[in-house]
C-alpha cells in the first residue's frame, strides 16, 4: 500500500478542521497581542530548524553519524510547525486556544516560503550523495493545494456557516487522532525491519530535539515575562510539528517519493505525542495544586 494515499487525505482533513476554528479575530490577535505571537512564530520558524541542524552537528562530532535520508528527514520535520493537533494539546493544557489558532494559522502560511528555503539549503548541503534535489515549485504547488486551500475553504464555512462548522470540526476532531494513528501503524508495517534498526539513534534525536524546543518556548516565555497561559501554549506551538506535513513531503511522487525520509516524521510523532501528553498531565497536575 502506498502510503501517500492514506496522508494526503489526512493532511487535507486536518488543515480543513484547522480551518473551520478560525476566525477573524484570530488575526487580530496579532495586533493585540504582538509580543506572544512574534515571540511563537520567532521559536517556530527560525529556532526550530536551527536546533535541528545543531542537534544534528552536535552527534556527528561524538562519531553519531546520521544517514543522508535521515538527516533530511529531521530538518523536513524541523520545518513543518504547527498543526491543528496543538490547538487541542494546548487546550487539554489549559493554555491559550486564540493564540495556539493564530499561531497555527500564520506558521502555515509563512512556511509556505521558509520551508522550500530551508529544505532547498539543506539538500544542496548533504544531498550530494544521494543524488536527492528540492524541486522547489512542486513542494510550493503541493503545498498550496493540501493546505492553504484547505484552511480557507473551512475559514470561509465558518465564516458564512459557523453552526455547520462547529458540526463538522465536532466529528473531524474525533477522527484526526486515530487517522494519525492508521497511517503510523500502516507505515510501522511497511518499514518495520528499518524503524527498528534505527529507533536507537532517531528516538534518542527526536526525543533530543522536542526537549529542546519545548525548553526553548519555556525559557523564552519565561524570559518575557508572558502568563502562564501562554507559557503552556508556547511549550507546545514551538515543541510539536505537522508531522503529517512532514511524511506528505516526504512520500510525495512530486517531491522527494522516498518513504525512508519520512521516518524521522513517524518516530517523531511518537515520542511527540508521549512528551506532551506527560506535560499535559504536569499542567493538570500544577492545576489541582492551585486549587487547594
Amino acid at each position: 500500500m502506498n502510503t501517500i494515499f492514506i496522508v494526503l487525505p489526512i493532511l487535507t482533513l486536518l488543515m480543513f478542521d484547522l480551518g473551520l476554528t478560525l476566525k477573524p479575530q484570530d488575526f487580530r490577535l496579532i495586533a493585540q497581542r504582538p509580543k506572544p505571537v512574534i515571540i511563537g512564530l520567532v521559536g517556530q520558524i527560525i529556532l526550530l530548524p536551527l536546533i535541528a541542524w545543531g542537534i544534528i552537528q552536535l552527534l556527528s562530532t561524538f562519531d553519531f553519524h546520521l544517514s543522508t535520508l535521515f538527516i533530511i528527514g529531521i530538518m523536513l520535520v524541523a520545518c513543518s510547525p504547527g498543526g491543528s493537533s496543538s490547538n487541542v494539546f494546548s487546550m487539554l493544557a489549559k493554555g491559550d486556544v486564540a493564540l495556539s489558532v493564530t499561531l497555527t494559522a500564520c506558521s502555515s502560511l509563512i512556511t509556505l516560503f521558509t520551508l522550500p528555503l530551508i529544505m532547498a539549503w539543506v539538500t544542496a548541503n548533504v544531498g550530494d550523495a544521494t543524488d536527492i534535489q528540492l524541486p522547489i515549485g512542486n513542494l510550493l504547488m503541493q503545498n498550496i493545494v493540501l493546505m492553504v486551500v484547505p484552511v480557507l475553504i473551512g475559514f470561509l464555512v465558518n465564516l458564512f456557516r459557523e453552526q455547520a462548522a462547529a458540526r463538522i470540526h465536532n466529528v473531524l476532531r474525533r477522527i484526526a487522532m486515530p487517522a494519525l494513528v492508521l497511517l503510523v501503524t500502516i507505515f510501522f508495517v511497511q518499514h518495520k525491519q528499518t524503524i527498528i534498526a534505527e529507533f536507537p539513534s532517531l528516538g534518542l534525536t527526536m526525543t533530543a530535539l522536542i526537549l529542546a524546543t519545548t525548553g526553548c518556548g519555556a525559557l523564552l516565555a519565561w524570559l518575557l515575562r508572558l502568563t502562564t497561559k501562554e507559557r503552556r501554549t508556547l511549550v507546545i506551538e514551538i515543541g510539536m510539528q505537522n508531522a503529517a506535513q512532514a511524511i506528505t513531503i516526504a512520500c510525495s511522487p512530486l517531491i522527494f517519493n522516498n518513504e525512508i525520509i519520512a521516518i524521522p516524521a513517524i518516530i517523531y510523532a511518537l515520542m511527540m505525542n508521549l512528551i506532551l501528553l506527560a506535560y499535559v498531565g504536569m499542567t493538570k497536575l500544577q492545576n489541582t495544586n492551585y486549587t487547594r
